[in-house]
């Protein structure tokens, strides 16, 4: 059975900020990004797609607007 390589997320990437982003650049570009995403308001893509893009969207927000887990990130 091969084995299935994992790569880990760029949060920047998920959020579409710059890595020197400020704490108030990464809030305003989630709230964009979860509405976008949110699977109760999509519209487009699948839900599965819609609900896996919103959750990545989380995880990555969770990430990068708490200074330790940032530190920690980077």
């Amino acid at each position: 059975m091969p084995k299935i390589k994992v790569v880990p997320l760029n949060y920047y990437k998920v959020l579409e900020v710059e890595v020197n982003a400020s704490d108030k650049e990464i809030r305003q570009a989630y709230k964009r990004l979860a509405l976008k995403w949110h699977p109760d308001k999509h519209r487009g893509s699948s839900i599965e797609i819609a609900e896996q893009k919103f959750k990545e969207i989380g995880e990555a927000y969770e990430t990068l607007c708490d200074k330790n887990k940032r530190s920690s990130y980077d």
